[in-house]
């Protein structure tokens, strides 16, 4: 992929930016490639590994307030001092 053709990254969902992640490390496993384009590829893989850390980084968070959210203390009013209240049917 042409530098020119590759999208922003913080515009690639995180599934799309894992799955460019997965191919730029086999194709750099594979070992056929040209440095400069080996090294295009790291550079492009170092900012995708970067940015879906942060993502996860940031899910992480979220779920950690929500679970922290759900286990707050649940606030309850005293009812048992109010006076009682009667329906009469007439």
């Amino acid at each position: 992929m042409q530098e020119t053709e590759q999208r922003k990254v913080e515009e690639m969902s995180f599934k799309e930016a894992s799955v460019e992640l997965e191919q730029i490390v086999r194709a750099l496993e594979k070992g056929d490639l040209e440095l400069e384009e080996s090294l295009e590829r790291y550079s492009r893989g170092v900012e995708l590994l970067a940015s879906l850390r942060q993502r996860l980084a940031n899910a992480e968070q979220r779920v950690q307030t929500l679970v922290d959210q759900a286990n707050a203390p649940i606030v309850t009013i005293d009812t048992a001092s109010a006076p009682a209240t009667v329906f009469i049917n007439e």
